[in-house]
């Protein structure tokens, strides 16, 4: 769904930053096996929503001080976000990579999948000095049919990036909000080594956003619908990169 081909720094950062190609996060079904490595995390599958399961609270994740203001994670009320980040959506910027542009129904069934699923993946806005400026979305990569397609670990954690403003692209916040978002996930999932992205490889913008923000290229991945850069952040290395 989210391809990411942007040449330009602008599109780079209203492009998700990491897309997971057609396949959906939720459809992938979690074998009995996988579900007994979860240990005291386990869930069912179709159980009912429940964030902290797979990937956290990340509402209870502390505000953190960056570069650009004061940024926290704030978790996604389908009645209260709806309309800004549908209007992201709709944004031909965004929707040239998200796909998800139409009614604010589009955007509501994409948020609902999540909201009402198990938990493996939390959408959430970014909020800068008090003000929503961009969505994310944090999710297990080890559950997501991308990890069909590289050597995933347990509890491998994923991150999409959306910057709303038009007025924040462009700036080098993207990085700046990378860096500090996959420092809140590997803060509060102790159990995660690694927070994994996999831009388009085209989208050499992104890439190097990425790289800015301490993540390392590890290997090309060709992904349903593009050649992505898979990028990985690990916890044994962040505070060299």
């Amino acid at each position: 769904m989210h391809q990411a081909d942007a040449h330009t720094e602008a599109e780079a950062d209203a492009a998700p930053a990491d897309g997971t190609g057609t396949e959906d996060t939720l459809e992938l079904r979690l074998s009995e096996e996988l579900l007994a490595l979860l240990g005291p995390e386990r869930v069912s599958p179709g159980a009912p929503s429940d964030a902290s399961a797979l990937v956290g609270s990340p509402g209870e994740w502390s505000p953190v001080t960056t570069s650009a203001g004061l940024f926290q994670l704030v978790p996604v009320q389908l009645a209260r976000d709806l309309a800004v980040i549908s209007r992201w959506m709709n944004d031909p910027a965004v929707a040239a990579f998200w796909e998800l542009a139409g009614p604010d129904s589009v955007t509501a069934g994409h948020l609902g999948t999540q909201l009402e699923g198990d938990g493996r993946s939390v959408p959430c806005l970014g909020v800068l000095d008090g003000r929503p400026m961009s969505y994310w979305e944090i999710y297990r990569a080890d559950l997501d049919p991308l990890a069909r397609h590289y050597p995933a670990r347990p509890h491998d954690t994923g991150i999409h990036l959306l910057i709303g403003g038009v007025g924040n692209r462009g700036r080098g916040i993207g990085s700046v909000l990378l860096r500090a978002v996959s420092d809140l996930v590997l803060d509060n999932r102790p159990h995660c080594a690694r927070v994994v992205a996999e831009p388009d490889l085209r989208n050499t913008p992104s890439v190097s956003a990425f790289l800015s923000a301490g993540f390392r290229f590890c290997a090309e991945v060709e992904l349903p619908d593009k050649q992505a850069a898979l990028m990985i952040r690990d916890r044994a290395h962040r505070d060299h990169l």
